[in-house]
């Protein structure tokens, strides 16, 4: 890793933006997992005690204000412009924006975060109620050293997402040094993920810890791994996954698909699956990339046996009866929804013969106990084994956690999206800023 640390600059007296990803899950205004707070942690309490003055800033979720109007209205509420005169639906449509910004901005505010903050900070954590705005400037000018302030959700500010040279301009005022500790949002260009230091308006731009170990970790073994390397993809769709698949196999020495994008590649083989899901405009690609594979002498290895159902389970967690059976011949009237018993122990020989294995999306629909065997199969292979386990985020992350195998992996992503676009080879805005080691 070539990029600069919090290790690599004098910090004391300075005042410090630390970008987080405080973007935690709440119910009722109660935090439900503090995983991406505690990852946080070591970062901010480092610079505490180097004595620098740290201003903390995240985003929560997806305010109304950063999508288009027109998205933003329910159905009663378009029905409701629509029956107003032309020249009085603007109005109206401004006004139901803002009340659904009203109540975001009780839904989605980062006071919980302050007040957990303070309980593992000894009360050292000020909230601002805004982020450019009178309080903010009054509390970051007020802290101290080795104290914090933490803003309120950045995306509250259209600046954010649409980088705002104005807006920018307030966040970097605020900094001396500029610490992006947030992984999970890395892939995006946005006001403070990276556009402060692109226009300029900060000089000296580091990495915190998490990334850090993201970069070490993530990052050199798909650039270095250790082989056999092995790469295993599931999830729904191919489209979702089409650069990252092309990249992998250039790196990997054996490539494993299951989950719903499985299908599609049975299809482009000749196979029968039946309802199950596939992606039409993407079989095409699914035959280059098995033409690909065979030509750079790597595997491919895909579900030889499917669990099957007739219907989708409603709710997702639903009791449900299944059978087993081949995967290139799923009957017409039958959905494959999980891996079978001997695609488990094929993917699981796979993986126990691998030096470094990295992992994203579930291979089947893990959220139902019946249907969560050919995941738990992956997870506990991987578990077992003594190569470098890596899993990148998403939907893999919950289901280890979930799973009790979260303790045995080499590396757990924090950040799905910015995981998929490091294995597919493309440079991360939020990492690209920031300055060279030397």
């Amino acid at each position: 890793m070539n990029k600069k640390t919090v290790r690599d600059v004098d910090v004391k007296g300075k005042r410090c933006l630390v970008r987080c990803d405080f973007n935690v899950p709440m119910k009722d205004g109660v935090i439900t997992d503090e995983n991406r707070i505690n990852g946080a942690l070591p970062t901010i309490k480092y610079l505490m005690d180097q004595g620098a003055k740290v201003i903390l800033c995240s985003h929560m979720g997806k305010p109304h204000n950063i999508f288009d109007e027109k998205v933003s209205l329910n159905k009663k509420e378009k029905k409701a412009v629509e029956a107003l005169p032309v020249e009085e639906q603007e109005a109206q449509t401004k006004a139901y924006i803002e009340k659904a910004l009203e109540n975001d901005k009780k839904k989605l505010t980062l006071k919980p975060v302050a007040d957990r903050l303070n309980e593992l900070l000894d009360g050292k954590v000020t909230f601002a109620s805004d982020v450019i705005g009178e309080d903010a400037k009054a509390k970051v000018a007020a802290c101290k050293e080795g104290e914090c302030v933490l803003l309120e959700n950045l995306r509250f500010y259209n600046g954010e997402t649409k980088k705002e040279l104005e807006f920018c301009k307030v966040l970097a005022s605020y900094c001396d040094v500029y610490v992006n500790d947030a992984f999970g949002t890395a892939h995006r260009s946005h006001a403070s993920t990276a556009a402060i230091v692109e226009y300029g308006l900060v000089d000296t731009a580091v990495c915190g810890f998490l990334i850090e170990k993201e970069l070490t970790v993530m990052a050199d073994s798909l650039d270095h791994p250790v082989h056999p390397f092995v790469a295993i993809l599931g999830g729904a769709k191919v489209a979702d996954k089409l650069n990252v698949i092309n990249n992998l196999l250039e790196k990997c020495d054996t490539l494993i698909i299951g989950g719903g994008m499985a299908y599609t590649f049975l299809v482009a083989k000749g196979g029968n699956v039946g309802t199950s899901l596939v992606d039409t405009e993407k079989i095409e690609y699914c035959k280059e990339m098995l033409q690909k594979a065979e030509k750079l002498g790597k595997k491919i290895y895909l579900p030889i046996d499917t669990v099957v159902v007739d219907d989708f389970p409603e709710p997702i967690d639903a009791e449900i009866d299944t059978t087993i059976v081949e995967s290139m011949n799923i009957p017409a009237n039958k959905m494959g929804l999980d891996i079978g018993i001997k695609t488990r122990e094929l993917f699981a020989s796979a993986i126990k013969e691998a030096k470094t294995v990295i992992w994203n999306g579930p291979m089947g629909v893990f959220e139902n106990p019946t249907l969560a065997a050919g995941t738990i199969a992956v997870a506990k292979a991987m578990a077992e084994t003594d190569a470098t386990t890596i899993i990148g985020g998403g939907d893999s992350a919950a289901a280890v956690a979930q799973l009790g195998f979260a303790d045995k992996m080499s590396h757990i992503s924090t950040g799905g999206g910015a995981s998929l676009e490091l294995f597919e080879g493309k440079v991360l805005p939020g990492i690209a800023c920031l300055n060279d080691k030397e």
